[in-house]
């Protein structure tokens, strides 16, 4: 039976997965490429280097990946999963929403603390190892979109008492909120972690 391929059907329009090989592929120039920037800074990375990194030609850099634009947001889009995941398991770990809401703070706020590519990002201060920060911050549009529509499918588990568009907006505040402490940390994440459970509190009137 042959493998899938990452094409679009016209039936469905739905995106069929790609190949293990083609999928290792991306996923090892994406490592490498969070690996040169945590060491090197994200000026330092260049599609030429990147695919002697991968042990790949540079074509296979510019099929696999694209553009280097493209390649920041593979890598931010990574780490927002891995970051999301702890979220999820947050949530399918507690059956009331505070406690929900306080652990999956925690467990984002602890691990962005030992997050050698935010690190990268936070450090930098001119050039173009800045150009990632618009990522994080004026072009987290998509990233709050991600975060704010994965955490409305857990809120859905609870009685909260919103409208689907005052959960939106409670949600973002939240992810808003967490994001400013990851980019610049004010307290440990314990303490951190209660006071935007207080504060979800406040707002869910719970």
């Amino acid at each position: 039976m042959p493998e899938a391929t990452d094409d679009t059907t016209e039936a469905t329009g739905l995106v069929l997965p790609r190949p293990r090989r083609e999928r290792a592929t991306r996923d090892r120039l994406i490592d490498a490429a969070l690996v040169m920037t945590a060491e090197e800074g994200w000026a330092a990375v260049t599609m030429v280097k990147l695919a002697e990194a991968a042990q790949v030609s540079r074509q296979t850099v510019y099929n696999e990946i694209g553009t280097r634009a493209e390649l920041a947001e593979a890598m931010i889009l990574r780490e927002l999963e891995r970051f999301l995941s702890c979220v999820t398991d947050a949530f399918a770990s507690n059956d009331e929403l505070l406690p929900a809401i306080r652990q999956a703070s925690y467990a984002v706020l602890e691990r962005a603390q030992d997050n050698r590519l935010l690190h990268a990002i936070v450090s930098a201060t001119h050039g173009a190892d800045t150009e990632l920060l618009p990522f994080l911050t004026s072009h987290s549009h998509g990233l709050l979109g991600f975060a704010t529509a994965l955490i409305r499918e857990q809120l859905d588990r609870f009685d909260h008492g919103l409208s689907p568009e005052e959960a939106d907006t409670a949600i973002e505040a939240v992810v808003r909120i967490v994001l400013s402490h990851v980019m610049q940390p004010g307290d440990v994440p314990e303490r951190t972690a209660d006071d935007i459970a207080w504060l979800a509190g406040r707002v869910l009137h719970l």
